[in-house]
């Protein structure tokens, strides 16, 4: 009798490939009490069963000196396409000679029984290996699911993370008497010009969502700006103008004083867009003066992006300009100098972004 613990299970199937019917039935008699039994006279057919329900099998038990293709024949092509990592193949043969030992172990074969076979010790041999596959294969299943697990929990992760980022952001445009919407739409319109204009050309998807949040926390600086200039529904005097300039700054010392920020793949593009979202290509920016080429792509997309929302939006010292008239006002330079090869591109995808508006209040 088996040991006690595993058991084979009703499902679990041993192939016997044997050109000899009398072998087969011997076989057979000693496995068929605990699996489902199947069998193939010659090599051909058995890799044709083995190769069409991989699955369906448990154990292969293999004659060497075949008709149309012989054992070793039939172990080749097992080892060619992998299937020997997954079924155990027990070679049976009268043949002992250390040629076909070592070829056939060299192979991939599990164990070579020699003819006559002991029931016994045949039945013993070949439930261990199959035993230590099955273990083995539950065991891999377990690791795939821990696998999965880890991955699911790494999305929430990412997520919560991104949430607060968000919510952070928010939370900054609701203390400026914006509607909590802008952080978004620059994200969206970011992406959109990455993923639909050349440039983006050189960066691949998960550096184009890095940029996409990064350019949420465009704005965090303003955290620093007292109220009354942050909220001032009038212009700003030059004074009160130099205050509100430094949030470019501000932004990028709050995010370098965030551990969990600083270790995000986004912060190198986060700091970069804080600090560098209202420098202009003559260089007549802030706070750095950078001028042309010296500004990043991401922060040239999120300075256009910024001023184009500022200006179809309402805010609390101005009304919502149309998208003809914002557009005009972009384009003869009235919010500054933008890289014309970018602006250029903006204006054609510009009927599509606008599509994100639709529906908000």
């Amino acid at each position: 009798m088996k040991e006690q613990g595993w058991r084979p299970s009703n499902t679990d199937k041993i192939l016997i490939v044997d050109d000899d019917e009398m072998n087969r039935e011997i076989l057979a008699g000693i496995f068929q009490d605990e699996y489902g039994i199947e069998q193939a006279e010659d090599g051909k057919e058995g890799l044709e069963k083995l190769l069409e329900r991989q699955d369906g099998f448990c154990a292969l038990l293999l004659d060497v000196v075949m008709p149309v293709m012989d054992g070793m024949e039939v172990l080749q092509k097992l080892k060619m396409l992998g299937i020997l990592e997954k079924i155990p193949v027990f070679l049976i043969t009268a043949e002992a000679e250390a040629d076909t030992l070592r070829e056939a172990y060299s192979l991939g074969v599990m164990d070579v029984i020699i003819k006559p076979v002991v029931p016994y010790m045949v039945k013993k041999r070949v439930n261990s290996i199959v035993e230590l596959f099955q273990a083995r294969k539950r065991l891999g299943n377990q690791v795939e699911e821990q696998k999965s697990q880890i991955l699911l929990q790494a999305q929430q992760i990412i997520e919560l993370n991104v949430g607060m980022i968000e919510a952070l952001s928010t939370a900054i445009e609701f203390r400026s008497g914006e509607s909590g919407t802008h952080v978004r739409r620059i994200s969206h319109i970011t992406r959109h010009l990455l993923e639909h204009t050349p440039m983006g050309d050189g960066l691949d998807q998960e550096t184009i969502q890095h940029i996409a949040l990064a350019s949420i926390m465009h704005d965090v600086g303003k955290i620093a700006i007292p109220d009354a200039i942050l909220n001032k529904p009038g212009k700003l005097t030059a004074e009160e103008f130099e205050v509100m300039k430094t949030h470019t700054i501000q932004g990028g010392i709050l995010l370098e004083k965030i551990p969990q920020m600083k270790e995000h793949a986004a912060f190198q593009y986060a700091y970069d867009i804080a600090r560098h979202h209202h420098e202009r290509w003559d260089g007549n920016g802030y706070p750095d003066g950078l001028k042309g080429s010296e500004i990043s792509v991401w922060a040239q997309i999120v300075s256009l992006a910024d001023v184009y929302d500022a200006l179809v939006s309402k805010r609390v010292y101005k009304d919502a300009y149309s998208v003809q008239e914002a557009l005009t006002m972009i384009k003869d330079g009235k919010c500054g100098v933008f890289n014309p090869k970018l602006l250029e591109l903006f204006l054609q995808e510009e009927e599509k972004i606008r599509s994100i508006y639709q529906g908000e209040g």
